[in-house]
């Protein structure tokens, strides 16, 4: 009997939460989870088309566990099943290629999973993703952090961006759902719960409310938590939400906002729904009502038509914005996107160029933070113990914490005094104990 299965996720935190509800549908129907690196006779990858290297990811994987176990049925679902179910369904040894509209009709779509039948390959038109498909994590991070959707699709258009294609419009999930599963994860004994969305920031359509509402919402559970944004656009980062924050110790002191370009004329080619001016503003402004915020920054080199003086725009602009960490992509082609049929392509040495760069620039802007923060009291979420004997801890406004294993901070909200940086690493004092203990950023 074919009673093991094993999921694989790439992409978006969104992507985790959605992966975890198909692993709960397993379970319901007498399947055993196993870890992705184990033997398994079902491998499910729920998959990303952000860029070409999460699609050579998805390939080369599942040529891996085939190679692994020859007779394990494959299914691959998600963004890139959606946009490009031929290509998927022409490798060998895909049994299974399941759009964005069926990746939680898994078990009414296929009858069994035997081996060597025609691929089985479903996908409707994103005309019909109308549904919102609840979706939340129930087994992130040894029971410490959990994702929540609480919302999807989009009705941006960004030049560069497939996304609207393979989720459809924006779409959004009920309050009191959203009430009811967050106050679930948090009975469960999570203790920070991550709201996770394509664009977050336009939650309520569909539903009648708004992101700052929710929250106000969130924030009545009772129980010990924490809630993060995952991503928020910045012409949504609404004044209501920054004084909630400022206000609130059940959310997060931690944006992470995309700004993409730092150049106004890529922006415009990019149809970016602000100016460089907003972006400035809006960052000015946050780190001004609230203490200790840490700001994460989404940014793309190698746009078309980007030249060196845009590039030196952009490294300068945020060279001197008080952000605290970047995420830095080189631009990749996506298919049927407008800025793929742009002139003025950047070369692939460039755009890694590039990229270096402003990733060299986030180090020093994450290390200026991590110094910024000696003489703070912070409050950290230790996690599970990893395989060298150490365990893991973000603080509220998302710095990392490494430390020697201390069982009991797992899973608890613990505060400590941060005292210095010491070879890239924090030293600190447990604020109840005023033990020392050793951190490592």
């Amino acid at each position: 009997m074919l009673n093991k299965v094993a999921l694989h996720t790439l992409g978006c935190k969104l992507n985790f939460a959605e992966t975890s509800t198909i692993g709960n549908q397993f379970l319901s129907n007498g399947y055993k989870v196993v870890d992705f690196k184990e033997e398994a006779d079902i491998y499910v990858f729920n998959t990303c088309t952000v860029t070409e290297s999460a699609e050579k990811e998805c390939r080369q994987l599942v040529r891996r566990v085939l190679r692994k176990n020859p007779n394990a049925y494959v299914i691959i679902t998600g963004c890139y099943a959606q946009l490009r179910p031929e290509d998927l369904a022409n490798i060998d040894g895909v049994d299974a290629v399941l759009g964005s509209n069926e990746k939680f009709n898994l078990f009414t779509i296929i009858n069994d999973f035997e081996k060597n039948k025609p691929t089985c390959v479903h996908v409707s038109s994103t005309d019909d993703l109308k549904d919102f498909g609840i979706a939340y994590s129930t087994d992130a991070d040894s029971r410490t952090r959990a994702y929540l959707k609480i919302q999807d699709g989009c009705d941006y258009k960004c030049t560069f961006c497939t996304i609207p294609l393979a989720r459809g419009g924006s779409r959004s999930m009920y309050v009191n759902d959203a009430v009811e599963k967050f106050e679930k994860l948090v009975n469960n004994g999570y203790k920070e719960i991550i709201l996770t969305g394509v664009n977050v920031g336009d939650y309520g359509k569909s539903a009648n409310s708004n992101l700052y509402n929710l929250l106000n919402q969130l924030i009545l559970v009772d129980g010990e938590y924490r809630i993060r944004i995952s991503s928020i656009e910045p012409n949504l980062l609404s004044e209501d939400i920054l004084e909630l924050v400022a206000s609130s110790n059940k959310l997060c002191k931690h944006f992470h906002i995309p700004l993409q370009s730092g150049s106004p004329r890529v922006l415009r080619a990019m149809q970016r729904r602000y100016t460089v001016e907003e972006y400035e503003s809006l960052i000015v402004r946050s780190k001004d009502k609230i203490e200790n915020l840490s700001i994460g920054v989404d940014v793309i080199v190698g746009f078309p038509g980007e030249q060196e003086e845009d590039f030196i725009a952009t490294h300068n602009f945020l060279r001197d914005l008080p952000v605290s960490y970047l995420h830095v992509f080189s631009y990749s082609e996506r298919p049927n996107t407008p800025a793929a049929t742009l002139h003025g392509k950047i070369k692939a040495e460039e755009r890694k160029r590039r990229s270096n760069i402003l990733r060299i620039l986030s180090e020093k802007k994450r290390n200026e933070f991590y110094r910024s923060m000696i003489g703070k009291k912070l409050e950290i979420l230790f996690e599970s113990e990893d395989r060298d004997g150490k365990m893991n801890g973000f603080s509220s406004n998302y710095v990392k914490i490494l430390s020697d294993v201390k069982s009991d901070l797992i899973n608890s909200l613990t505060e400590v005094n941060i005292t210095g940086l010491q070879n890239s690493s924090c030293t600190g004092k447990l604020v109840a104990t005023n033990n020392s203990v050793e951190l490592f950023c």
